[in-house]
């Protein structure tokens, strides 16, 4: 509702008139609120005599006019029907004609519920609540009964929408892109499957983020796949990135160097170090992730080879498997050391897209798994469109510490930003 309709609303029922409304529902103890309380009926006439008058003008005179004597078009009654609002449910009259011409633009032929009460639906279901929770939710606010197909084709109403989100322009130049997964259960020719959500956010040069894009992957993605993703992102703007951060996945770095030739491919320091920490027993944790720390805080790559060295003289016998992930992950890990402090500290982690990724396992860890691949796409969309500020994928943060950074980027990278 807008402040132009609050206004003309308050012009048309002035403070006299409600509180005689008023005095007569506390006079005569009626309800208010409810199925059969007084602004349900009040709702009701309101919406009929709208319907009334767009007959009225469809036919093109008042009822009782002679005037529509032989016009060739006449009233024929009216069908009830319920139609589900933000108040709740409200039997309505809806008009027709001789000639069944008439179709009101207030409720559509088919059409058993408002705009708003799709809106509400969609909210519940932004935050995270089950086709369950949703059904609870309304019988208990508002009365009514809303089957799971309702729910599901109402919020099937957002895939155009995402459609264009996944397809729209892009800018020409990201300083920094993540890309990560969030791991579901879909079904799949009846069987229940994992299958990996795919992630790009990018940071414009104002440090604002933004949700790229979502891609439902198979489990066993290549370059091919990663070179169809980031020729997608290419072909809708997206002309130089100059640092993509990563979590080492298959053929990825090949498909980067394929689409930005240009591009530094870093792979997720903190990864590495949760990686390592899988191999560690509970009781050397703290002291394994503290041997780590003068690889990837050392100022040079001999320093870092040399802290790598201390490393395996240290937990090399205990814990080989971690001197082997750090050594396969070299040449990936160590562009990291080149960089400007300023710029270390914001492609250190993937902390942007992971605290994205946070708020959307909240929203999918409720649901046992999606019935097809549109069903878990639309959610994580409606999620982001909830975190952000806009259905435009700005997540509505900037980056700390930006300025600095995208000047230590400038001068590592001149000529591209």
């Amino acid at each position: 509702m807008t402040a132009t309709d609050v206004r003309v609303g308050r012009d048309l029922i002035d403070d006299s008139a409600l509180k005689d409304l008023m005095d007569k529902i506390e006079s005569e103890g009626l309800e208010l609120l409810g199925p059969d309380g007084v602004l349900t009926e009040l709702t009701s006439r309101i919406m009929n005599l709208a319907l009334e008058a767009e007959r009225t003008a469809h036919l093109g005179y008042e009822h009782g006019d002679r005037a529509g004597w032989g016009s060739g078009n006449s009233r024929n009654g009216t069908s009830p029907k319920t139609v589900l609002t933000d108040a709740g449910p409200i039997p309505v009259d809806v008009p027709r004609d001789r000639n069944g011409t008439f179709e009101p633009k207030l409720i559509g032929k088919h059409q058993r519920r408002l705009e708003g009460f799709n809106d509400i639906v969609i909210g519940l279901v932004a935050r995270g609540m089950t086709v369950r929770d949703v059904r609870s939710h309304l019988q208990d606010a508002y009365r009514v009964e809303v089957s799971p197909e309702l729910i599901s084709k109402i919020t099937d109403g957002v895939l155009p929408e995402l459609r264009a989100w996944q397809s729209r322009p892009l800018d020409a130049v990201y300083p920094i892109m993540y890309l990560d997964a969030i791991v579901v259960k879909v079904r799949s020719d009846h069987v229940v499957v994992n299958r990996p959500v795919y992630i790009s956010l990018g940071i414009d040069l104002e440090g604002r983020k933004h949700v790229l894009g979502l891609w439902m992957g198979k489990g066993d993605e290549g370059a091919k796949f990663w070179l169809g993703v980031l020729t997608e992102l290419r072909n809708r703007g997206v002309k130089d990135v100059l640092v993509v951060c990563c979590d080492g996945l298959t053929g990825f770095p090949d498909a980067i160097e394929a689409t930005w030739p240009q591009a530094s491919v870093q792979t997720c320091v903190v990864h590495l170090i949760r990686n390592s920490i899988k191999y560690c027993s509970w009781k050397d944790r703290k002291k394994v992730a503290a041997a780590l720390k003068p690889i990837y805080r050392a100022p040079t790559v001999a320093a870092a080879a040399d802290a790598l060295d201390d490393f395996e003289i240290e937990w090399g016998q205990q814990y080989p498997a971690i001197v082997d992930l750090w050594r396969r992950n070299w040449e990936r890990f160590t562009p990291f050391l080149a960089f400007d402090p300023a710029i270390r500290k914001i492609i250190y982690t993937t902390n942007a897209i992971e605290s994205l990724n946070y708020q959307l396992r909240k929203v999918t860890k409720t649901r046992g798994h999606f019935p097809t691949d549109d069903a878990a796409l639309k959610i994580f969309y409606l999620a982001i469109c909830n975190i952000g500020t806009q259905r435009g994928g700005e997540l509505g943060t900037h980056t700390q510490g930006w300025k600095q950074a995208l000047n230590a980027l400038a001068m590592a990278h001149p000529g591209r930003i």
